[in-house]
């Protein structure tokens, strides 16, 4: 199925998972995931079943002053 990454066209297996995604990108922590602009807890990204045509966002905190 193909979904966007950080707005990155991307091919996934069917029935992939958010998790299945973040491993694609090889995000490294700290960061938050949101699917279709929707908050993922950090808790469900296993079981997060994307879609097709899927807007995922993999976003690093920002810190600084």
């Amino acid at each position: 199925m193909n979904v966007l990454i950080n707005d990155n066209p991307r091919t996934l297996p069917d029935r992939a998972t958010l998790a299945d995604a973040i491993a694609l990108i090889e995000a490294v922590p700290p960061f938050a995931a949101a699917v279709n602009r929707q908050f993922v807890p950090r808790s469900s990204y296993a079981s997060h079943l994307l879609q097709p045509d899927d807007r995922i966002e993999v976003i690093r905190p920002v810190t600084g002053g």
